[in-house]
């Protein structure tokens, strides 16, 4: 009878076992589970190309902070120039327009705007019957201009005394254009092209302005993500959601000009839904002072990076990250906080971010010994092998990597074979590789169902999104996806599920119902019973 008894519990025992611990498991995930996440981006951090029309009503909505431009002499016919990058003189004499020829804006109202040089000096002039030079790196008065633009983006530059920038015949910019110019050719009209742009918080805000920037995400932090968003994630095995926030929210009641507070009341939101629905979150740190990357989502005023330059830039960061963790560390949706995201491995060095890392798990350390550390991978030319080789933490650490076969000259011809080709070649050997090296967990925390393949078919994004799926699978900490809604389709987490071009696959993932496991559990309970037996 003892025998008996014995051999029932290793049964029980064993099924256990066999029911719950396939793989590595995420702790505070229910059952057997990885990190099946998706991103909620463009949400609390907004990124202008997943949702344009929050930028729709700003005037002269194509001039923002960071817009790059080119502007040309219509007499001349050559473009203003500011001599190596920026520092020293500015003329008006190069035929086609490069580095030196590029200025990004500093927009300071709907017609008024300063001119930064690609080495970081502003254009300036000091008064009337001066020249145009370009060595000031701090912007006042004197590097402030006024525009007057027609439908042809051709401009007027003045300053505030009304007296109007012109093109001399020595190719350099004097302030002495006598009188009011027309738009015919003549020398104080140039025209205007447009190189890039930035839309991301800051230029939404300062497009704005503070009263109707409040207006217009108030509406849009209400209305993007809601509980409906939450109740399709965990009806479609969806355990967690990452949710990249802005270094703003520490102060949401009073952020730093221009940024806009409520991001925190729709966090709040977030984690309640989160816990309601059995889903997990992660807090990201996507946007840092003065920016880490230069891109819009982390909400850089015009593409350069700071964030590595000022030690009070990295104190607010770490700043961030203790409010977060001591608002969330005890709410029982954190799964996990993500220090940085992105940072540029072109600008942000090892020296400057592993002790960053570091005193950012020590932080949230301080309030709790089990929530997820998560450190991403530099952006660029790094090797994620450098964080496992830092030493950052002892316990529940998480490497994140981002995946995208995109982004890069080498994805630009690559057929739907070949792509898939590359995952296995390069993604999943690396995961694999990571997977066992010993260290912190592995995720892939953006992914996108999305390639360069022109006319791609249903099937065609069906086996890529297979494969992807197989592949990241595998990582240890799990995967998420970029991200729940966007203007583009295929990076649409919802539209690409509803239309099929992404096929998650039913009873791997995490929020399957008691229901579906009880057939399970009766299988397993009998093959337990059968091996303890034979035993």
């Amino acid at each position: 009878m003892e025998l008996l008894f014995s051999k029932w519990v290793s049964a029980f025992l064993l099924c256990c076992w066999l029911i719950f611990s396939v793989g590595h498991s995420v702790e505070g995930l229910h059952g057997n589970a990885r990190v099946r996440a998706v991103n909620l981006g463009g949400w609390l951090v907004v990124e202008g190309w997943i949702k344009p029309s929050l930028f729709d009503d700003i005037p002269n909505g194509d001039m923002l902070d960071g817009t790059q431009v080119q502007l040309k002499s219509v007499t001349l016919q050559k473009y203003i120039s500011a001599q190596n990058g920026g520092g020293m003189n500015v003329s008006v004499d190069r035929d086609n327009p490069l580095e030196w020829e590029t200025f990004k804006l500093w927009r300071i109202s709907e017609s008024v705007f300063q001119f930064r040089t690609s080495e970081g000096q502003f254009l300036t002039c000091s008064g009337d019957g001066d020249s145009v030079t370009a060595t000031t790196e701090s912007p006042s008065d004197s590097e402030t201009f006024y525009l007057e633009r027609n439908f042809n983006n051709r401009v007027h530059i003045k300053l505030k005394s009304g007296t109007y920038i012109q093109a001399s015949n020595d190719n350099v910019l004097t302030a002495d254009f006598p009188g009011t110019p027309g738009w015919d050719d003549n020398p104080a009209t140039f025209e205007m092209t447009f190189v890039a742009k930035l839309q991301g918080d800051y230029q939404l805000a300062n497009g704005y302005g503070h009263n109707k920037a409040k207006d217009v995400l108030k509406k849009h932090r209400n209305s993007f993500i809601t509980v409906d968003d939450f109740d399709f994630l965990y009806r479609h095995g969806i355990n967690t959601v990452r949710i990249p926030v802005g270094w703003w929210i520490a102060s949401d009641s009073n952020p730093p000009a221009p940024f806009i507070g409520g991001s925190l009341e729709a966090l709040d939101n977030a984690f309640s839904w989160a816990q309601a629905y059995n889903i997990k979150c992660i807090i990201d740190l996507h946007a840092a002072p003065g920016s880490q990357n230069g891109m819009e989502h982390s909400a850089s005023r015009d593409g350069t990076v700071n964030w590595q330059t000022s030690r009070e830039h990295i104190a607010q960061t770490l700043d961030a990250i203790e409010f977060l963790a001591s608002r969330y560390a005890v709410h029982p949706a954190l799964l996990g906080i993500e220090l940085l995201n992105e940072p540029s491995a072109a600008d942000v060095s090892l020296d400057i971010l592993v002790p960053f890392y570091k005193q950012g798990y020590q932080i949230v350390r301080k309030y709790s010994s089990t929530a997820y550390v998560i450190f991403c991978q530099r952006i660029g030319n790094a090797d994620p092998f450098e964080l496992y080789q830092a030493n950052i933490g002892s316990s529940n650490t998480v490497v994140d990597l981002h995946y995208y076969n995109l982004f890069d000259r080498y994805f630009d011809k690559l057929t739907s074979s070949e792509n898939i080709q590359f995952l296995y070649k390069n993604r999943q050997s690396q995961i694999q590789a990571l997977n066992s090296a010993n260290g912190p967990l592995v995720f892939v925390g953006e992914w996108v169902n999305e390639w360069n393949v022109t006319n791609g078919s249903l099937a065609d994004y069906q086996d890529f999104g297979r494969v992807q799926l197989d592949i990241y699978n595998a990582a240890s900490f799990g995967w998420s996806y970029w991200t729940l809604k966007c203007k583009k389709q295929h990076w649409d987490f919802e539209w690409s599920i509803r239309n099929n071009y992404l096929q998650l696959q039913p009873g791997m993932y995490a929020g399957t119902s008691p229901r579906k496991m009880i057939p399970r559990v009766i299988l397993l309970l009998g093959l337990a019973c059968i091996w303890s037996f034979m035993h």
